[in-house]
């Protein structure tokens, strides 16, 4: 007699064992791809709010990007409390992965960049003010790396479950404040006005930080790890730049330089957050090496 669930269990009669029929058919007792997965639940959340065409590309693309920023915050998370004890070498995965799915990020925008304005204006209206700029998901990225902004924490101070954790981030050391940490602790002179920073606030370009990378950049045997992590810092901010261009252009070309449904200039505001520098001596290095 078979055991349930080997082979011999799935289709008896089907000489091929690389038979599509050797595949598992009943899943009355058995947890299903789509049960794995709440598919149900997945395209119930689905729900355009007009008969627009391509309303359903436009909730596709957002759905999915959450889901990758979701996957962004908790890798982002992850590799800090590796870094915040002293551990460079697995950090260094995650953060790839944090990268690869930026490029996901940036490429749902060529997607939905196959919307034209005709189609946009068909259902813009019908949502309101609700808009990318109040994703708690895309907030919390940025507080992480350590675009530091208190003020863009209050479309969420309606929903404490959201803003209490941005809230705890901002109080927090960011990615680079972590990594800034690790370099003093290397013996590399950083002064405690740099290490005691108000956390709250933006990261400024400072001389002695500077200093500190010139010496890893300049010495990378020796400071092996922290160049590796360096660079792997700056993927990310690339990503982030590439992504946040590719929202402004995609923003241009769909609305031109209307108002955006949240209530933001639009482009303007998008070409104004280009200017944003999340780790600004991994960029002068390269300029006085």
């Amino acid at each position: 007699m078979s055991r349930p669930g080997s082979p011999e269990s799935r289709h008896p009669d089907s000489p091929d064992r690389d038979s599509p029929e050797q595949a598992y058919q009943d899943f009355t007792r058995r947890l299903s791809y789509g049960d794995y997965l709440h598919l149900d639940e997945l395209r119930a959340a689905h729900q355009p709010v007009t008969a627009a065409h391509d309303e359903h590309l436009f909730i596709a693309v957002h759905h999915v990007s959450e889901v990758w920023l979701g996957l962004i915050i908790r890798e982002l998370q992850a590799a800090m409390t590796l870094l915040e004890g002293g551990v460079t070498d697995t950090p260094l995965k995650m953060l790839s992965r944090v990268v690869r799915a930026q490029e996901q990020l940036t490429n749902a925008w060529e997607v939905l960049k196959t919307m034209t304005p005709a189609d946009y204006l068909q259902f813009r209206s019908a949502f309101g003010a609700a808009s990318g700029f109040q994703s708690a998901g895309y907030r919390m990225v940025e507080v992480l790396l350590g675009n530091r902004n208190p003020a863009l924490l209050r479309p969420h101070e309606h929903r404490p479950d959201l803003h209490d954790p941005l809230q705890d981030a901002l109080r927090a050391p960011s990615v680079y404040d972590l990594t800034l940490r690790l370099l003093a602790a290397r013996g590399l002179p950083l002064p405690r006005a740099v290490l005691e920073r108000d956390l709250a606030q933006p990261t400024r370009l400072d001389e002695a930080v500077l200093e500190a990378w010139l010496t890893v950049y300049r010495d990378p045997e020796q400071y092996w790890d922290l160049y590796e992590l360096a660079e792997k810092l700056l993927d990310v901010e690339d990503n982030f730049r590439r992504w946040r261009f590719n929202h402004l252009t995609t923003v241009e070309r769909t609305i031109g330089f209307k108002t955006g449904s949240g209530g933001t200039s639009g482009a303007g505001y998008l070409r104004r957050a280009l200017e944003v520098v999340l780790f600004p001596e991994l960029w002068a290095v390269r300029t006085r090496l």
